[in-house]
């Protein structure tokens, strides 16, 4: 073994947290502010979910996922969802192909999502069926046609777009496959100094340029070498305990899980406005978020601090409110934001 390809294998934590902010740098270079939704996305990335995405047209979603393949030199496609769009639309299908002694047979003609980087546009819009063909690819890394599977080459990464503003015409994702989501991150719209800047970059003669970070055959295995180091990084007891209070805190009818003075603030906030909270899959998602915020902090070990920062990417999209809620403008954020306050206070 090379130095090089040592060097590859084994990514040191001053190499992830010096490898991230370029990737972010080069992003940047396209898209303008968003700067805490692209390192959420980035997060996710390295922690090895996928994200989910709510904002308005036009906040840069495709530019985003366009230089998050420049910038990482992986391939890369973009699905528009619409409510004909069938199943093997989006996985592929098998053809009738005529070889070279002129025999006829099927073959299998692979679907966009035989990709690294995947960008699924207005996912709400397609049918229950076409979604659940997208979620074996995010949950399985893989795709069944006509009763034979063909696995997806990692690194794999599905970052779906929802319209919070057109909801005519859409299927609303399920519970379980929003549960598929590691983080949900919203792109709001642009100040008033960032769409000028965005006005300056985008109507000009010259257009901004992503430049790789890995060349060649390597991104996928340094990619992935630094996923693999995300999963090495410390979760001490307490703190995969502290995770696991936030989230069972997260259900109604818990209060036992905060001490005497915070259980009036939760009991008003989660006991009247939810109705399921979290899933286990959001505590995994408070560690492994927790534990990219540890690599870039120039650390082993994740703290209290790094399990908070991800909260409301982690645990929004798997909270469900009642109507309630909807009533008095309360949303799943305000939800977390609260259980952290009262949680915060229990030595774990």
């Amino acid at each position: 073994m090379t130095e090089t390809q040592a060097a590859l294998e084994t990514p040191t934590v001053a190499d992830f947290a010096r490898t991230f902010r370029r990737i972010q740098s080069e992003i940047h270079k396209a898209i303008i502010g968003h700067e805490q939704a692209v390192e959420q996305l980035l997060s996710a990335l390295f922690a090895g979910g996928h994200v989910l995405i709510e904002g308005v047209p036009g906040t840069g979603k495709t530019t985003l996922v366009k230089s998050l393949g420049l910038a990482l030199n992986l391939s890369f496609n973009r699905i528009q969802f619409t409510v004909d769009l069938m199943p093997a639309d989006i996985t592929g299908t098998r053809v009738i192909a005529t070889g070279e002694d002129g025999r006829r047979e099927f073959t299998f003609q692979p679907g966009p999502v035989f990709c690294h980087i995947l960008l699924g546009d207005e996912i709400n819009r397609a049918t229950p069926k076409t979604q659940s063909a997208l979620l074996e690819a995010m949950a399985e890394l893989q795709v069944t046609v006509s009763g034979t599977t063909y696995p997806l080459k990692p690194p794999y990464f599905v970052m779906a777009t929802l319209n919070p503003i057109e909801m005519e015409g859409t299927y609303p994702l399920p519970e379980a496959q929003l549960d598929r989501f590691l983080f949900k991150v919203r792109l709001d719209y642009p100040e008033e100094d960032n769409l000028v800047r965005i006005i300056s970059s985008t109507t000009g003669a010259e257009e901004a340029k992503v430049s790789p970070v890995f060349h060649g055959d390597e991104a996928p295995h340094r990619v992935e070498a630094l996923k693999k180091l995300v999963r090495e990084v410390i979760a001490a007891p307490a703190m995969e305990q502290y995770a696991a209070r936030i989230v069972r805190a997260t259900q109604p009818d818990h209060s036992r899980f905060v001490n005497d003075s915070a259980r009036s603030l939760h009991d008003e906030m989660v006991n009247r406005y939810v109705m399921f909270g979290s899933s286990p899959r959001g505590a995994q998602a408070l560690i492994l978020g927790a534990k990219v915020r540890a690599l870039l902090d120039g650390r082993a070990n994740i703290a209290r601090e790094d399990i908070e920062s991800v909260a409301v990417a982690a645990l929004a999209h798997r909270i469900m409110l009642n109507y309630a809620a909807h009533t008095d403008g309360i949303d799943a954020a305000q939800i977390v934001e609260r259980v952290i306050k009262s949680v915060r206070t229990v030595r774990a």
